[in-house]
């Protein structure tokens, strides 16, 4: 485990806090002719070997080096392709744990795997996905007849109402779990602030009590979910 932390270490420093803005920006210009690739690369392997602090691990690091110029190299070629840079930003970054993880456990490679299926809380997992989608999929079709009612003069964000009761509901979970029950009544005090202005603006009584209905639901089919986990 402690191979692997140190891996994760020299990327967190190599490829956030050690590699500046300009030459990000350069790379993307110049691609696999930019002078900062191979320096950036450079610092990760100098980073693994100074962090693991044995010469032995040098094969280790021309591993992780090489694969993580691979990787890099492809983010760079594919990005033009992608609307949303988040994309490719987060399949990079998978890629790169997936290496540091092959690193750091190539000799046991299928025993480890199998002990972190073996370490999976099913149960909490389970709760954590219906907390999510299927949950704003249920609270929707509750609502949608008082939704249809509802008249917006305001611009939102795309579904940003879906992904904050999405958050919500995980957070009541989490302070369930740690039995902080007195927390969930200041996060449904730090909604209600937030929403004050516009309900108070808006002077719209459905869209005060179908905000209500949908904040009390949320939080209900939350604290259900988490009472049902506890009982397991």
């Amino acid at each position: 485990m402690i191979l692997f932390i140190k891996l994760l270490l020299a990327h967190l420093l190599g490829d956030f806090l050690l590699q500046p803005t300009r030459w990000v920006i350069h790379k993307e210009a110049h691609k696999v002719a930019s002078g900062y690739l191979y320096l950036h690369i450079g610092i990760h392997f100098g980073l693994i070997l100074l962090l693991l602090w044995d010469p032995g691990y040098w094969k280790i690091a021309l591993f992780v080096a090489t694969a993580h110029y691979g990787i890099d190299l492809a983010k760079l070629y594919a990005n033009p392709y992608f609307r949303y840079k988040s994309i490719p930003f987060f399949a990079d970054q998978l890629l790169h744990l997936l290496v540091l993880y092959l690193a750091a456990y190539h000799t046991g490679l299928w025993a480890q795997s199998l002990w972190l299926v073996h370490q999976i809380n099913w149960a909490l997992l389970t709760a954590v996905i219906f907390l999510s989608f299927p949950s704003a999929f249920i609270m929707t079709r509750l609502l949608e007849r008082m939704s249809d009612q509802i008249e917006l003069d305001h611009k939102s964000l795309p579904n940003a109402g879906k992904y904050i009761g999405i958050l919500e509901r995980l957070f009541v979970l989490l302070f369930i779990l740690m039995g902080h029950w007195e927390a969930i009544g200041l996060l449904v005090t730090a909604k209600s602030v937030f929403r004050f202005n516009d309900l108070k603006a808006s002077n719209n009584r459905k869209l005060t009590e179908y905000i209500l209905i949908g904040t009390f639901l949320s939080f209900g089919i939350a604290i259900v979910t988490g009472l049902v986990y506890l009982s397991f």
